[in-house]
């Protein structure tokens, strides 16, 4: 390994190992662990999620805001 370079280990997509075909707005528990502490989503390059789920993932965060699952900001 050269100087400046780090080791990591590669992050899967949770949604993909599980099989899951849609994030459901309904699993709040679920969602608030793609979330920051002051209510941000987590990125991607982040979390692990694969393109397509970390989409579906946003739209269920935001419908889940809408209805009151989940806070818009932190506290």
């Amino acid at each position: 390994m050269a100087i400046g370079q780090r080791s990591y280990r590669r992050r899967y997509c949770r949604f993909c190992e599980k099989k899951t075909d849609e994030v459901s707005y309904k699993e709040a528990d679920l969602l608030k662990n793609f979330i920051t502490a002051r209510g941000k989503i987590i990125p991607r390059r982040i979390s692990g999620t694969c393109a397509r789920h970390q989409r579906q993932l946003t739209t269920a965060i935001k419908r889940a805001r809408i209805l009151a699952l989940l806070p818009f900001a932190g506290e």
